[in-house]
């Protein structure tokens, strides 16, 4: 059964960074693309990343673009999401889902990001 267990968020000053990580089971990770999807309170999903199966072309929302950098680690099942220069409007949850440009949250509890002062 797919799963996703993310970890890695927390509360920080705007300006300030965050890596975040996302384990996956039930399924070859290293056989799909991947993505970074985030959802704040009252708001649809938003795709924020992706990432393509060898790691090496990515893509990114313009809200992301020169802040984040997404990875991935095949050979540990794990996607990452180093988040910098953080500003208030990426306060969100964030969860990793299956596919480029994905959006459909699978058994995953996501991790929350909040930026305040």
């Amino acid at each position: 059964e797919v799963q996703f267990v993310e970890s890695g968020g927390g509360m920080v000053q705007p300006g300030g960074s965050l890596r975040l990580s996302c384990a996956a089971s039930g399924f070859i990770f290293s056989s799909y693309d991947m993505s970074w999807v985030r959802q704040a309170p009252g708001k649809g999903p938003e795709w924020v990343s992706s990432i393509n199966i060898g790691g090496d072309t990515t893509y990114y929302a313009n809200s992301a673009k020169g802040r984040f950098t997404i990875s991935r680690d095949n050979a540990k099942n794990t996607l990452y999401l180093q988040m910098n220069s953080l500003k208030p409007e990426d306060a969100a949850l964030y969860y990793c889902a299956r596919g480029r440009y994905a959006t459909t949250r699978q058994r995953s509890q996501g991790t929350q990001v909040t930026v305040s002062s």
